[in-house]
């Protein structure tokens, strides 16, 4: 048993595991869909290059013979491959119509090869003598852009059986049966049949269907990894910054804990206050609303301007920039960021203010300095986050913000860099020698005062 499922395993790949989301699923129902349409469309091309070819070669039969069943098979053929692409134009190709189609192309063709015996009063097995029979690949091949191997396969079962029927019909059936020889030149030069050359045919089939089944089969379980993944990525991107999604699930080798790298960066806190005594006034669900809201004023902002939300401490925020991608211009862009995010606070208020809901307030800290970027845990829960004094400054100097009466609390040294990477102007009072809370030293802070 364990033998047979390690053969499985290697022609047609390892299994997958779960399964793929609805919205997925769909996607790939209309991507197959759409698939029947070019199928139609290439059928349609097929009719008109065999019946130009048709049209054009030389007729050998006699002058007398007055059956042509190609022309009527064409005929038909052309109507019936016409009404399947209208079907699939308006997405009413059930299966059963896909499996029904399978047997007729295959039908028609078979009988149209049938038919070159009667066509050119031949015995049964000049028939089987043509090059016609090639076409039965291209039907076989055909239902692999619809990306499903059952159908391939079905394909390939109908042209297996419509050959040895052909092949019995004749030796067996029709009222002057070909004669068999085992001589292979006088094969090639007679409408007797060689059993042997027919089985060949035969295999050829099985095998060419065989392989198209297995490469699909394997190439759908990769599709459906890689769309699981993608989908994943996607949902990951909403659960992470772009910045860490990308590099979780584009880097080149599993993600570590204990790696990391050094980054010149800025760190920006932002904190509302007062929130936890008013969340227990308003009930949950304006709580959570009120949040995101906070939230969509925030992450917006600090994304525009090139960071990257490291994580979110209730009604906290810690952002990044230049850790998780290295800029010549963090300090400025997170000194841009934290204005942006005051003018839309400001504007935030002056609507509840109009409303007659209770005024925001909030504080925010930013300092720059050399950080360790990396992932953090063990390998069952990572986490990509920032390592560094200038982290542990940002957190103080947004704390700040409360004793001092300020919205924002810069370093001086951050806005002096800020300025250099090309920042322009600000409204912040430069206060000299300011005591900030669990900083051994006194420091120049920029202030914004609430």
């Amino acid at each position: 048993m364990n033998l047979a499922r390690r053969i499985m395993t290697m022609l047609l790949g390892p299994p997958v595991e779960g399964g793929l989301p609805d919205r997925v699923q769909r996607q790939i129902e209309h991507d197959q869909a759409e698939s029947e349409i070019l199928i139609g469309w290439v059928q349609m091309v097929g009719i008109v290059m065999f019946a130009a070819l048709y049209s054009v070669a030389r007729k050998t039969f006699p002058d007398d013979a007055m059956f042509e069943p190609v022309p009527w098979a064409l005929g038909a053929y052309f109507g019936f491959t016409l009404l399947r692409l209208g079907l699939a134009y308006a997405h009413r190709l059930p299966a059963w119509m896909i499996v029904i189609s399978i047997v007729v192309d295959m039908v028609v063709l078979l009988v149209t090869i049938w038919s070159f015996h009667i066509q050119y009063m031949q015995p049964p097995g000049f028939s089987l003598k043509g090059p016609t029979m090639l076409y039965i690949f291209g039907l076989i091949a055909l239902r692999a852009l619809r990306f499903d191997p059952r159908y391939v396969a079905m394909a390939g079962a109908v042209a297996v059986v419509g050959w040895l029927v052909m092949l019995a019909n004749a030796i067996l059936i029709d009222s002057e049966p070909s004669a068999i020889t085992q001589d292979y030149i006088h094969y090639l030069s007679s409408s007797d049949i060689l059993i042997g050359g027919e089985m060949d045919k035969i295999l050829s089939i099985i095998l060419v269907t065989a392989v198209l089944v297995i490469a699909l089969t394997r190439a759908r379980k990769q599709l459906i990894r890689s769309v699981s993944e993608s989908q994943a990525a996607e949902d990951l991107s909403r659960f992470f910054s772009p910045e860490i999604a990308e590099k979780i699930t584009h880097s080149q080798d599993i993600v570590k804990p204990g790696e990391g790298v050094l980054r010149e960066a800025a760190i920006l806190f932002i904190d509302l206050r007062g929130f936890t005594a008013l969340s227990q006034r308003i009930g949950p669900n304006q709580t959570v609303d009120m949040l995101s809201r906070y939230q969509r004023v925030v992450v917006p902002a600090v994304q525009a301007h090139g960071g990257a939300i490291d994580k979110f401490m209730g009604d906290g925020v810690m952002a990044t920039f230049g850790a998780a991608n290295a800029t010549d211009t963090f300090a400025a862009d997170a000194l841009a960021a934290a204005l942006e995010i005051d003018a839309k606070m400001t504007a935030w208020n002056a609507r509840r203010a109009a409303r007659e809901q209770r005024l925001l307030a909030w504080g925010m800290g930013l300092a720059t300095g050399t950080v360790v970027f990396g992932a953090v845990g063990d390998e069952t829960r990572l986490e990509y986050t920032v390592i560094g004094d200038a982290v542990n400054l940002a957190a103080k100097l947004e704390k700040h913000c409360k004793t001092r009466g300020a919205r924002l609390s810069v370093t001086n040294d951050a806005l002096i860099l800020a300025q250099r990477q090309g920042f322009a102007g600000h409204d912040l009072t430069i206060e000299e020698l300011v005591r900030v809370e669990g900083v051994a030293v006194d420091m120049d802070v920029g202030i914004l005062p609430a």
